[in-house]
């Protein structure tokens, strides 16, 4: 049966092209093969289909009626295949992220032109701060930052998160801006809580501090350091406002605190395909592209 349909769909080829060498080089065969595909078919059917001279190709009373059926055959699968690339090329359904709640400020900016564009696109946001089952809650992409575990997850840099130390100027009135690294370290901090109470390096440098308040919410410890609790390091980008607004200060001192990479988190494909569905790379692209970011 397959033979069959490969032969119907050169006839279809060869009525459309006018010529077996025209069909032979769509088809990307030799001439020789094409008309040994015709004539397998007549054969097959026990019915000449097509009138052969020098100078041209015609069909045959039956040949027109059989053509008809193989033309309908290969219109048909080149409308599957089309919609098959557009389901690969466009991205449509429901994409599942993950990512912090401090992050859900940038996702609705960096994501609203792809979703404008792609009205078949759906979008559901699953925000936390502490472990999510990725695979539980059918994720699709996660944005992570910093230094990742090992895991089965691919991970692609999308951006760089710049961060600084800051205070509300209610702490630095009362307290003063901490110049010297004693005074950084005696200083109220306000810290992601990691699951202990012990003294903690601040990342990316040498001082270590014992932290007076923590969260495991990034966005919370912005807000308590706005009430005027103490020093935090935080995004720049995230602050921008509060900086504006009065509510926070940017200390300059020594104590240089690091960039921190963004991840996007994507699973790897158990069919051994590398590529990724459409609607996870144009995602992709879309918060790189807002982010700032390289691969």
């Amino acid at each position: 049966m397959l033979d069959q349909l490969k032969r119907m769909a050169v006839l279809a080829t060869v009525v459309r092209c006018g010529s077996f060498a025209a069909a032979a080089r769509q088809l990307r065969t030799s001439t020789s093969a094409v008309s040994q595909q015709i004539r397998a078919l007549e054969q097959d059917m026990g019915v000449t289909l097509l009138h052969r001279s020098t100078r041209k190709l015609s069909l045959t009373p039956a040949g027109e009626r059989f053509h008809a059926g193989c033309a309908a055959m290969v219109a048909a699968a080149e409308a599957a295949q089309a919609q098959l690339v557009q389901l690969r090329d466009a991205p449509e359904g429901e994409l599942r992220v993950a990512m912090t709640v401090g992050f859900g400020r940038r996702i609705g900016p960096a994501l609203a032109p792809l979703l404008a564009a792609h009205p078949g696109l759906r979008l559901h946001l699953q925000v936390e701060d502490g472990f999510t089952d990725l695979v539980a809650h059918r994720i699709d992409l996660a944005i992570r930052f910093g230094r990742l575990p090992d895991s089965p997850w691919v991970a692609q840099r999308i951006g760089m998160l710049h961060t600084s130390l800051y205070a509300a100027p209610a702490y630095l009135a009362q307290h003063g801006v901490p110049a010297t690294a004693e005074a950084l370290v005696a200083a109220d901090w306000l810290l992601l809580h990691d699951g202990t109470d012990q003294p903690r390096r601040l990342m990316g440098t040498t001082l270590t501090v014992q932290p007076r308040y923590t969260s495991n919410n990034q966005l919370t410890l912005q807000q308590l350091c706005e009430a005027g609790l103490g020093l935090a390091g935080l995004g720049d980008h995230d602050v921008a406002e509060s900086v504006a607004a009065g509510r926070l200060l940017r200390l300059d001192t020594d104590l240089a605190l690091p960039e921190l990479p963004i991840w996007a988190l994507t699973p790897q494909r158990q069919d051994g395909n590398p590529g990724q569905p459409a609607k996870v790379r144009h995602a992709i692209a879309a918060l790189k592209a807002h982010l700032g970011g390289a691969s």
